[in-house]
């Protein structure tokens, strides 16, 4: 009885344990994908508000907010196409590996020029504007090669996949169009020996008994009984009365 009781109680603590690991899974998941929505709208919002800037604000402002918005697209456009080939090409963890290296400068230009928008020595920041653009067109050509290279790799192995498969349809059309096929001609062995009538009409006489000549000379041959010959015409009705 007492190791009945046991065993229930662990079990009891058993599922004790695991519903709160559960617990515990089930809200770090809602938290996770609380903090993503939130990141993602705050992103929404930043991207909004530097595209009003770089086309509504004029000067120094307006090309902070140009850069920043160029800079984050690019980044970002990288990141999903390197990410979800690399779910599918594993060729590409390394290229992810410096993405994320060129994310590091990425992030330091960004929180730079956000900084330089809230500095109220316009000057000043227009004599590092030079530089930053340099810095941008930098960072942003390196992203774009390594977006397009993955997306050229991409459509490479779609066009060498499609070509295969075309092949292979090919072959299967014509293994079923098989009867388009030109017969063969039929094998000699197969023809039917043809003679003429002369040796038709021996082959017959050799096998004509002498009783079949005593039973010709009593009774007359009849005309419409007599063997026609491919170059004989039919004989008229009436010319046989």
């Amino acid at each position: 009885m007492e190791a009945v009781i046991l065993i229930l109680g662990l079990l009891f603590f058993a599922f004790m344990a695991l519903g709160v690991y559960l617990g515990v899974k089930a809200i770090g998941a809602a938290k996770r994908g609380v903090d993503r929505t939130i990141t993602q709208a705050r992103r929404t919002v930043e991207d909004t508000t530097l595209r009003a800037k770089s086309y509504g604000q004029a000067g120094v402002g307006g090309e902070l907010a140009q850069l920043r918005l160029a800079l984050r697209t690019s980044m970002r456009a990288t990141q999903e196409a390197l990410q979800s080939g690399a779910a599918e090409d594993a060729s590409l963890s390394e290229s992810l590996g410096l993405f994320q290296r060129l994310s590091v400068h990425g992030r330091e230009l960004d929180d730079e020029l956000k900084k330089l928008e809230r500095e109220p020595d316009r000057a000043t920041v227009a004599s590092l504007l030079p530089g930053l653009k340099q810095r941008t067109e930098r960072i942003t050509h390196s992203a774009d090669s390594l977006r397009w290279a993955a997306r050229d790799r991409a459509r490479q192995f779609a066009d060498d996949d499609l070509d295969a498969l075309n092949a292979q349809i090919d072959v299967e059309a014509g293994a079923l169009r098989h009867w388009t096929v030109e017969p063969d001609e039929p094998a000699r062995g197969q023809e039917k020996p043809q003679g003429d009538g002369r040796d038709q009409g021996q082959r017959q006489g050799q096998g004509r008994g002498p009783a079949d000549d005593v039973a010709q000379a009593i009774t007359a041959p009849d005309p419409r009984r007599q063997t026609e010959y491919p170059w004989q015409k039919a004989a008229r009705p009436e010319t046989m009365n």
